[in-house]
């Protein structure tokens, strides 16, 4: 055929076709670099493969592929190899053979397992094994020391072997979506690292190691069964985001106030029955978020994180809130799911306890509810019933009590953003996110369908929510 005549041929790019066969031939294109077959429909790649000596960047994604030549790791030249979702079962027992692999992707498989010879890739530095079916983490992973960035998410994983800690050069681990109970101490040794996701395990603890991650900026320890927060997380002096959201945490450590850098807090969905003074120390905070908890007070000393723009309370039993929070230049105080601005207008009043000045609003006291998305129906109930114990005249009545209406401190061009815009803005999901979103969104979509038997009651509900809005 004319096309394999073209022998001098260095790069070929023929992503999202429909081709059905690679045919033999291909070994014609001796002084191929770059090679792109990925989304076509491809099912077997030839052995003749090999005679492509000078490939240094191979895509193969998206084809129903099932394994890989075994020829293939005679291509000693290949620095980035691109093999995501082929349904590939298991890898050659050879791969360590490919010893320039700089990036190796194997994303969307079905391995079960990893050769031994994966640990001769001495110069790997991406490793992408996320949505696969690994139940077991070779201890020689830890001989892969220039490895930068490891995804190890979506597989069954129980248990991470104590040999990575020797990846003193890794920036990024991934091990969200697994099944792990615990972090092995030696992940103190990943000094370099800056981002840990460990989303969605059986993790109750962190090791006290952690705290010598002092690269560490982002960890993400979220639908977890955290039971409490080692206090050596404040040793992380990187930390800008830290989110640990659906846990079973009850309180959270004192010396979460050295995070000086702490930008995004995020503690939805716990069990938290109150917050250490010391949070104030986060002078960097700019969100914090502690939705959906079993808070009865916010402490004073908040209003020393003078970047805070976002508090979120909503779903918590707080009666008032402090004064000093007038000292923020907060854009969004959120204290209900009904809420229909991010700010509202409050009032000074006296707490008859102590005799402290303090502020209050209509959606102040707050309901106590259980986090959840199953409960929103019976926490409507309990909205309808608050309407009916409280008329018009109550609402009023006490309205005309508090002393004076309450802005919180802004400058002119804040007051013009605000009035050009209330929304926030949210970083653009990681596809992994977006998967986990999905998820999310298919949960509900079973929650609703299992709530089809309370169709009688939605116009009740719906009413309740109408009135409960309008009164606010």
């Amino acid at each position: 055929q004319p096309f394999f005549q073209l022998v001098k041929l260095r790069k070929l790019g023929l992503s999202d076709n429909e081709i059905q066969r690679l045919p033999p031939e291909i070994a014609n294109f001796m002084q191929l670099v770059e090679l792109d077959l990925s989304r076509n429909d491809i099912p077997e790649i030839p052995e003749s493969i090999s005679f492509c000596r000078a490939l240094q960047v191979a895509d193969f994604s998206g084809n129903p592929l099932t394994r890989l030549p075994e020829s293939f790791p005679e291509l000693q030249n290949l620095t980035c190899l691109s093999v995501n979702d082929i349904s590939l079962q298991a890898l050659p027992e050879n791969i360590g053979n490919l010893y320039n692999l700089a990036s190796l992707e194997l994303r969307e498989n079905l391995l079960t397992y990893l050769p031994e010879s994966l640990a001769q890739l001495q110069r790997l530095e991406e490793l992408d094994l996320g949505n696969n079916e690994l139940y077991h983490l070779p201890e020689t992973i830890g001989a892969l020391f220039n490895l930068k960035d490891l995804w190890l998410d979506g597989n069954q994983l129980a248990e991470i072997p104590q040999e990575v800690g020797n990846l003193k050069n890794l920036l990024c681990l991934d091990v969200s979506e697994n099944k792990l109970e615990c972090l092995p101490e030696e992940i103190s040794g990943l000094t370099s690292l800056t981002d840990l996701l460990v989303s969605q395990n059986l993790l109750q603890v962190l090791p006290d190691g952690i705290g010598k991650l002092r690269r560490l900026s982002i960890l993400k320890v979220d639908q977890n069964k955290l039971i409490q927060l080692t206090d050596s997380i404040g040793d992380c002096e990187s930390l800008t985001e830290l989110v640990l959201t659906e846990n079973q945490l009850q309180s959270l450590p004192k010396s979460i106030g050295k995070l000086k850098k702490l930008n995004n807090l995020n503690a939805d969905r716990n069990k938290l029955t109150s917050l250490p003074k010391e949070v104030g120390g986060c002078c960097s905070l700019n969100v914090f978020s502690v939705r959906d908890n079993r808070l009865s007070r916010i402490p004073s000393e908040i209003s020393q994180a003078t970047e805070l723009h976002v508090l979120d309370v909503a779903g918590n039993r707080l009666t008032y809130l402090p004064i000093s929070l007038t000292t923020l230049k907060l854009k969004a105080l959120w204290l209900s799911d009904n809420q229909s601005q991010p700010l509202l207008t409050f009032q000074t009043d006296t707490d008859p306890e102590t005799g402290e000045k303090i502020l209050t609003c209509v959606l102040l006291p707050q309901m106590p509810s259980e986090p959840g998305c199953q409960d929103n129906l019976p926490r409507c109930g309990a909205l309808e019933s608050l309407v009916n114990e409280m008329s018009d005249e109550t609402w009023n009545e006490r309205a005309v009590n508090r002393v004076s209406a309450i802005r919180f401190l802004e400058d002119e061009k804040d007051e013009e953003e605000n009035e050009m815009r209330t929304l926030l803005r949210r970083a653009t999901p990681h596809p992994g996110e977006l998967k986990n979103m999905k998820k999310t969104v298919e949960n509900l979509r079973n929650d609703m369908n299992a709530a089809k038997g309370l169709d009688s009651n939605k116009n009740e509900v719906n009413n309740a929510i109408d009135r409960v809005t309008t009164s606010v």
